[in-house]
C-alpha cells in the first residue's frame, strides 16, 4: 500500500512538474510577445502547439505573433486551429474578429468579436484584453468600442484585479488623446502590479503626446530600471527623440534625431533583429526621413525576408523616389501595389507613386490620378496639392492649376508667398490664353480670373518684406488685360510698371535678364505717353529706353521706324 502512495506521489509529482513547464514556457512566450521579441515567441508557441496541442491558448498567442509581424492569413488558420481545438474559445474568436478588422470586414469581425464576449469565462478575464486590442488595431481603430468592452471586462468580476484590462483601457483613451483617462488607468494597472513596464513605458508615451519630452523620458528610464533588457522602452525613446528634434531649434535637431536613430539600434538588438522588428525600424527611418539609411535597410530586409514579404519593396520604392534613384523606385513600388493585398495599401502608396510617375515623365495624367487618389484616402497630405498644380500648369491647365494651388494654399501650413505668386501666375495665364484664343469659337475671357490673380499679387506685396518687382511686373501685365480692347490705353498697368520700374532699377548693377522686362515696361509707358496723355517728349523718352534695354522690342521698333505714326500697341 505505500509502495502504491508513493507511485500515485511520483506520478502527482511528475504532472505537477509538466504542469509547471507548460505554464512557464506559455508566460515565457507571452513575455517575449510584450517585449516585441517575435521569432523567439513563434518558436516557442509553435512547439507548444505541438507538445500541448490542446491547448486553444497556445494557437491563440501564436495567431496574435503572425498579427503583429503583418502575416494576417497565417494567423486566421492559427485562430481557426484554435478554435477546433475548444470551438468555445472566446481568445481565439477575438483573434479572428481582429483578422477581420484587419480586413476591413466590418460584419465578420463584429459576429466573432460577440462571440467571443458571449463565450468568456467570468473567471478569465484575458479575452476581454484581446477582444480590446482587436478593436484598437490601425488603420481604423474604434476606440468607444473598445472602451466599452473592457469596461465590461473589468465590471464582470471587480475582486479579480487584472492589470492588462487597465493598461489597455488607458490605450484606448489614448488613442482618443484622453491623456487623463489614460493616465489613470495606467496607474490602476500600476498599483496592481507596479513593475508592469508596458505601463509605464505607455504612461512616458502620454508625456511624449503632450510634447513633454523629459518627463517622457524619465518614465522610460524607470521602466529600463526594472527590466534593462525591454526593448519597446528603447523604441518609444527612439520615436520620442525623433519628435523632440522636429520640436527643437533647427541647430539641436540633428543631435536628437542622431540619439533617436541610436536608441533604435538598441531595441533591435534587444529584441531579435527579426523581419518584423526590422521592418518597424524601416518605418521609423520612413518619419525620420533617413533616406539613405532606409534605402540600406530595405535591401538588407529584401534579402532575408520571405518572398511573399512584399512590404518591404513599399520601403525600397519611397527611399528610392527621396535619394533620386526613380526608375527603381517606380519598380519597386509598382511590384508592391500590383501584388499586395489592396487592403494593406495606404495613402502615402499612391502619393509615392505619383511622384515617382512624375519624377520619370510621360505618365503625367496617371500620376495626377495618384496624388489625387493619396489625397481622397487621407486629406492631411496637402503637399500633393503643390504637385498636382505643378504640373497642370506645366499641362497648361491653367485654372486647374490656380485652383489646386488656391487649395494648396488654404490647406498647407508650409506655404510661401511664392505659392500665391505661382497661383496668381496660373490664373494671368488662363486668362491670357482665353483672351488670345484663335479658336473659330472664340471663349468669352473670364474676368473673375484676373481678380484672383491680382488678389494673389496683391497679397504678396502687402506679406513680403519688401516689394517684389517680378509681382509688380505680373500685376503690370494683369492690369493691362482689364483694358476695353488692346485698342486703349487708360493707363491701368502705369503705376505697376513704374513700380517695376523703380525696383529694378535700384539694383546695381541692372541684370541682363532684366533688361527685356525693363524694355517692356518703357515701351508701356511710351505708349501710354504717345496715345492717352498725347507727351511727344515722354512718349520718346521711354521708347528710347525701351530700345536701349531691348535693342528688339517690338514696339520700340515700331514707334521709332513710324516716328511717332501709326499704332505702337499691340504686344
Amino acid at each position: 500500500m505505500k509502495m502504491i502512495n508513493k507511485a500515485a506521489l511520483t506520478i502527482s509529482g511528475l504532472a505537477m512538474l509538466s504542469s509547471s513547464v507548460f505554464a512557464q514556457s506559455l508566460a515565457d512566450a507571452k513575455k517575449a510577445i510584450d517585449a516585441e521579441q517575435y521569432q523567439k515567441a513563434e518558436s516557442m508557441l509553435k512547439n507548444l502547439t505541438q507538445t500541448q496541442a490542446t491547448k486553444d491558448e497556445n494557437f491563440f498567442y501564436l495567431g496574435w505573433v503572425y498579427l503583429k509581424t503583418n502575416e494576417p492569413d497565417s494567423a486566421k488558420a492559427t485562430f481557426t486551429k484554435g478554435i477546433s481545438v475548444n470551438p468555445k474559445s472566446a481568445l481565439n474568436y477575438a483573434g479572428l474578429g481582429a483578422v477581420d478588422r484587419l480586413d476591413k470586414n466590418a460584419t465578420s469581425a463584429k459576429a466573432d468579436l460577440d462571440k467571443a464576449v458571449a463565450a468568456i469565462d467570468k473567471k478569465d478575464l484575458e479575452p476581454y484584453v484581446y477582444i480590446g486590442k482587436a478593436y484598437l488595431l490601425e488603420p481604423n481603430p474604434d476606440a468607444n468600442a473598445a472602451i466599452a468592452v473592457l469596461k465590461k471586462g473589468i465590471a464582470s468580476n471587480p475582486k479579480e484585479k487584472n492589470p492588462e484590462l487597465f493598461a489597455a483601457l488607458g490605450d484606448a483613451y489614448r488613442s482618443q488623446l484622453k491623456n487623463t483617462d489614460a493616465y489613470d488607468n495606467y496607474q490602476q494597472a500600476l498599483a496592481i502590479n507596479p513593475k508592469m513596464v508596458s505601463a509605464i513605458v505607455a504612461t512616458g508615451v502620454i508625456w511624449k503626446q503632450a510634447n513633454n519630452f523629459e518627463d517622457s523620458e524619465k518614465e522610460y528610464r524607470k521602466a529600463l530600471a526594472i527590466d534593462p533588457n525591454y526593448g519597446p522602452a528603447y523604441r518609444e525613446l527612439a520615436e520620442t527623440y525623433l519628435r523632440w528634434g522636429n520640436n527643437t531649434k533647427k541647430a539641436d535637431a540633428p543631435t536628437k534625431y542622431t540619439q533617436a536613430v541610436d536608441f533604435y539600434k538598441k531595441y533591435l538588438d534587444l529584441t531579435d533583429r527579426s523581419v518584423a522588428s526590422r521592418m518597424r525600424y524601416a518605418d521609423f527611418l520612413v518619419y525620420a526621413q533617413d533616406y539613405k539609411g532606409l534605402e540600406q535597410e530595405a535591401n538588407d530586409i529584401a534579402k532575408i525576408a520571405p518572398k511573399d514579404n512584399l512590404k518591404v519593396y513599399r520601403y525600397l520604392g519611397y527611399a528610392a523616389y527621396e535619394n533620386k534613384n526613380y526608375q527603381a523606385g517606380l519598380d519597386a513600388l509598382n511590384k508592391f501595389m500590383s501584388q499586395a493585398d489592396q487592403k494593406r495599401i495606404i495613402p502615402l502608396d499612391y502619393l509615392y507613386l505619383g511622384r515617382l510617375q512624375l519624377a520619370i515623365g510621360g505618365q503625367d495624367s496617371a500620376a495626377i490620378n495618384n496624388l489625387r487618389k493619396a489625397l481622397q484616402l487621407d486629406t492631411t497630405q496637402v503637399d500633393a496639392y503643390g504637385e498636382i498644380a505643378k504640373t497642370l500648369y506645366n499641362q497648361k491647365k491653367y485654372v486647374e492649376a490656380g485652383d489646386t494651388y488656391k487649395t494648396y494654399i488654404a490647406k498647407s501650413r508650409q506655404v510661401t508667398l511664392g505659392d500665391y505668386l505661382r497661383e496668381g501666375v496660373s490664373y494671368y495665364n488662363a486668362f491670357k490664353e482665353q483672351y488670345f484664343s484663335t479658336a473659330k469659337t472664340k471663349p468669352v475671357p473670364d474676368t473673375t480670373l484676373l481678380v484672383k490673380a491680382d488678389s494673389a499679387f496683391s497679397y504678396i506685396q502687402h506679406h513680403a518684406a519688401a516689394p517684389q518687382a517680378t509681382v509688380a511686373l505680373y500685376q503690370a501685365r494683369a492690369n493691362d488685360l482689364k483694358e476695353p480692347s488692346r485698342n486703349t490705353t487708360n493707363g491701368y498697368a502705369k503705376p505697376y510698371y513704374e513700380q517695376y520700374i523703380q525696383l529694378i532699377n535700384a539694383k546695381t548693377p541692372v541684370a541682363d535678364a532684366d533688361k527685356v522686362y525693363l524694355g517692356e515696361a518703357y515701351a508701356y509707358l511710351g505708349t501710354y505717353y504717345e496715345y492717352k496723355e498725347k507727351d511727344a517728349a515722354k512718349a520718346s523718352e521711354n521708347f528710347t529706353k525701351a530700345r536701349e534695354n531691348d535693342p528688339t522690342n517690338k514696339q520700340a521698333i515700331a514707334y521709332f521706324s513710324k516716328k511717332g505714326g501709326g499704332s505702337a500697341k499691340g504686344k
